[in-house]
């Protein structure tokens, strides 16, 4: 597989095969990404692979959090507030698109807290990663770190894996440091569930849309 179908190919997963990743696939794909891009080869990134027991605690506590109503307290701000058009058109579609894929109505605010404390649970993909880099680091760092996970992500697809880059699993580092004795400083900037898709779920067919190239890119040739 070369690099543009694996670009095309990846997706975020949100069901998983009850089946657990070799190490040597996860050892595979980190050793390619970690050819990845930094500024001045600085390499900011972290990574805490969490699975088995470990995961389960991790996640039980995560869930618990989000049902008591704990106060989320991110490391950063992910998007502006308020957010304008066009960005909030394309977030809302996106979430309206994938309750109408899992059948949840509007009203139903049952279904969709559900749906949501799925995230905690890595959509209970066997592994669950954790990004995340020193607390000195600063924002041009952030820009590495996506490319690495980008690296990560693409790397998963030829080797037959999937992948769902969670923004969620940030949102309560404080659980997530003292679970992974992580330093008290440390900005955890994302997760990411990994493992093998079921591809006969009904989750798995949603696919956001995505703007053309006319509509992003300026060219200036004179």
């Amino acid at each position: 597989m070369n690099t543009i179908e694996a670009m095309r190919k990846r997706h975020s997963v949100r069901h998983f095969l009850d089946k657990e990743v070799s190490q040597q696939d996860l050892m595979t794909l980190l050793e390619a990404a970690r050819h990845s891009p930094s500024g001045s080869n600085t390499q900011p990134w972290q990574v805490a692979v969490v699975r088995g027991k470990a995961k389960q605690r991790l996640a039980d506590a995560m869930v618990s959090a989000f049902e008591q109503g704990e106060t989320t307290a991110p490391a950063y701000q992910y998007y502006p507030n308020p957010m304008p058009s066009p960005y909030n058109d394309r977030r809302k579609a996106c979430g309206l698109k994938l309750y109408q894929t899992l059948n949840i109505a509007r009203d139903d605010k049952a279904g969709q807290r559900a749906q949501w404390a799925a995230n905690y649970r890595s959509f209970d993909a066997p592994l669950m990663l954790f990004f995340w880099m020193e607390g000195i680091m600063q924002t041009g760092s952030y820009m590495d770190m996506g490319m690495f996970m980008q690296s990560v992500m693409l790397a998963a697809v030829d080797c037959g894996l999937a992948t769902c880059p969670q923004a969620a699993l940030a949102q309560y580092p404080n659980v997530v440091k003292e679970h992974l004795s992580l330093p008290k400083d440390a900005i955890i900037l994302s997760g990411m569930a990994l493992g093998y898709e079921d591809t006969e779920a009904q989750v798995n067919q949603f696919r956001t849309e995505r703007e053309t190239v006319e509509n992003f890119t300026q060219f200036y040739d004179e």
